[in-house]
């Protein structure tokens, strides 16, 4: 039974993303039907030609083609399941393009630079040789090879310690060169912090051995960017594995059960608006919730 599992799968994510191709394809016709009508009826060459313009933004884009390919003739197939991937599948229904976050590279991140087409999609990944061999199969990824400060088995006293460190608190939280706060990632590339981003992937960096990053420096900046949205409407953040104790404890601290909006599996999905729409915040207090 076990090798038939990655078989179903993969049928299930094919299927989706065919019927996403198949689903544009109809589109892109229904589209010029409706510009040779406005032609005959209306006499009008610049009715048409607007109707086939809109009908270009429904075309396949070269990515989603080569997912296609992809998983329709690999074993591989992404880490999450389709109830989890349908959560945020939905929402870049809605907001793409849009400026996507993905922390980590993986067996799914050809599916998830497809499902934003026209928009950025920008990976980071902290290990270097797993980087080179992603990107080498897929160089037309945007990605970059980043470092992180911490480490798993420091959580318990980060979460402590932030309290004690106003760079950390809420009303002073930054990101770019913010030393003195351990949880808040720096000495990223600048594309990281000059980009406002829409919706946030929390899938990594490791966290199931002592020496591994965790992700509590990534759920701790993903609150600090939500909150310092210029932008209108919310940030979306999709951390991944909240069945183990670190991401479902920062997760809660930070990314605030008031703004869950869905679950699935091992995902939550939080929108969070920024700090305009929460609450007045005491410049003393370092409470994120």
């Amino acid at each position: 039974m076990s090798n038939l599992i990655p078989s179903e799968k993969r049928s299930i994510i094919t299927v989706v993303l065919l019927a996403g191709l198949v689903g544009g394809a109809l589109l892109f016709t229904s589209f010029l039907r409706a510009a040779d009508d406005a032609f005959f009826l209306c006499s009008s060459a610049g009715a048409k030609s607007r109707a086939i313009a809109a009908a270009a933004d429904y075309a396949a884009t070269p990515i989603q083609l080569q997912a296609i390919v992809h998983y329709a003739t690999s074993n591989v197939v992404p880490q999450q399941n389709l109830a989890e991937i349908s959560i945020s599948f939905n929402v870049l229904k809605e907001l793409a393009p849009a400026n996507f976050l993905v922390f980590g590279l993986g067996r799914d991140s050809l599916m998830w630079a497809s499902l934003n087409p026209r928009g950025k999609t920008l990976f980071l990944e902290e290990d270097l040789e797993w980087f080179q061999k992603v990107t080498k199969d897929s160089p037309f990824l945007r990605a970059h090879h980043v470092r992180y400060r911490t480490q798993l088995q420091q959580a318990d006293t980060l979460l402590r310690s932030y309290k004690s460190e106003p760079n950390c608190f809420p009303a002073k939280s930054y990101l770019r060169g913010n030393d003195k706060c351990k949880l808040a990632l720096t000495g990223l590339p600048d594309e990281f912090y000059d980009t406002e981003w829409d919706l946030l992937m929390l899938d990594a960096p490791k966290g199931y051995f002592p020496e591994a990053p965790g992700r509590m420096a990534a759920i701790f900046s993903a609150a600090v960017m939500a909150r310092n949205r210029k932008k209108p409407g919310v940030t979306h953040v999709f951390l991944h594995d909240v069945n183990r104790r670190v991401e479902k404890t920062f997760a809660e601290e930070f990314l605030c059960r008031k703004y869950r909006v869905n679950a699935a599996g091992r995902l939550w999905h939080f929108a969070i608006p920024p700090v305009a729409a929460n609450a007045t915040i005491d410049g003393g207090n370092y409470r994120f919730c």
